[in-house]
């Protein structure tokens, strides 16, 4: 059973990853609105397609009646989340199969 807890490490250690990265790329997005960039900018454009998806579900959800986009603070909150419960919950049961 050692070799399915050690693939749910690797498992757990990729995704733990993959959200870290994309929590900065929200941050980096956020930061970059602040400022005119070039829309014609390969990065920012990158950055747009890649994290468009999640943030217009959000703002969807949420409406657009505040004025103050909030949809990337609640897209971190969201991927703190995920860090914590899912992929802590995987390494917990990784470590249980050891």
């Amino acid at each position: 059973m050692f070799v399915a807890g050690n693939i749910l490490n690797g498992l757990a250690y990729v995704l733990d990853t993959i959200l870290f990265l994309y929590m900065w790329m929200i941050i980096i997005r956020a930061l970059i609105s602040w400022v005119n960039p070039d829309p014609w900018n390969p990065i920012v454009q990158f950055l747009s397609r890649s994290t468009d998806p999640v943030l217009y579900t959000i703002r969807r959800r949420l409406g657009v009646g505040m004025g103050f986009d909030v949809s990337p603070i609640i897209a971190i909150l969201l991927i703190m989340f995920l860090q914590y419960a899912v992929v802590d919950t995987i390494r917990d049961i990784a470590l249980r199969l050891h």
